[in-house]
């Protein structure tokens, strides 16, 4: 944002497969009205939370943003990620299979995540090999592709393993390991604290897809308003489970060689400086 509000003409593209959802604000630290007064964002609130969001979808949308912004003149895109695979659809251009719903609906009735990487392991090895074994959604996107096409999941294209050239700077940003960990603890107890538990409440009560039900902070507090644990309980995995996903996502962004990685220093007078300058750089040069 503070790089954002620097460069005139700068519009955000948020490529975050949970902040397409309307009504999933505080869970998924969705750019508060303020921001978004500040900044021009794009790619936030595309679908209701009881429909599924795919990443051909999500590109749709992304290339109307691109598109809307480049008919601004003087104004240019700073992306903003969040989910690997979408930020990979949108910018290395994925060849991106079709979609079967009966297929999936079929394989969503397992509901043992295990059963069906086992089974995935048996159709397609290198996908299998590519996904970690607790990503839901991805394992059961895999079987729906390799299953309704009848082509394994990974011969679709290079995939997300192939790096090809690209004109647009990207930065990671690697906190310490112990800091990370004791910010996402203080995120979740702010997000707790906003009305997360209450948010939770109301869409469930409108109903969610999987796709939603699965989202880190939400997936927990269902569990508890379903009688199934303790608050205390669910707020408590959603720190662990948000903590294992932040290894697995920087673990994602690692392989790409094309990420220029910004160490911070958490005793720092002001630790993102140097993000914020090199980002600026990026935006104006």
């Amino acid at each position: 944002m503070a790089a954002a509000a620097a460069v005139p003409g700068t519009e955000i593209v948020a490529i975050d497969a949970m902040q397409v959802y309307r009504d999933m604000d505080i869970g998924t630290a969705k750019p508060t009205a303020a921001d978004r007064a500040a900044v021009v964002h794009h790619c936030l609130d595309l679908a209701d939370p009881s429909d599924e969001m795919s990443v051909t979808a999500f590109r749709v949308a992304y290339d109307e943003a691109l598109s809307s912004i480049a008919s601004r003149a003087g104004s240019q895109a700073l992306l903003v990620a969040g989910t690997g695979l979408y930020l990979t659809a949108a910018i290395d251009r994925l060849e991106l299979p079709g979609v079967w719903p009966d297929v999936r609906a079929t394989i969503e009735a397992e509901p043992d995540t295990a059963v069906l990487y086992a089974r995935l392991k048996d159709l397609d090895a290198t996908a299998a090999e590519r996904i970690d074994p607790g990503n839901r959604r991805r394992i059961v996107r895999a079987l729906e592709v390799s299953v309704g096409s009848g082509q394994p999941f990974s011969s679709f294209g290079p995939g997300v393993g192939a790096y090809p050239p690209t004109d647009i700077a990207q930065y990671g940003i690697r906190w310490p390991r112990a800091e990370l960990a004791e910010r996402i603890e203080r995120r979740v107890a702010t997000m707790m604290a906003t009305g997360l538990l209450d948010e939770v409440a109301h869409l469930a009560a409108h109903g969610l897809s999987p796709t939603a039900r699965q989202a880190l902070g939400y997936k927990e507090l269902l569990d508890h308003l379903d009688g199934l644990v303790s608050l205390d309980a669910a707020v408590g995995t959603i720190v662990t489970r948000t903590r294992r996903f932040a290894t697995r996502q920087e673990r994602w962004f690692r392989r790409d060689p094309r990420v220029r990685w910004i160490e911070i220093d958490p005793v720092a007078a002001d630790p993102l400086a140097d993000v914020r300058t090199r980002v600026i750089d990026a935006l104006t040069t």
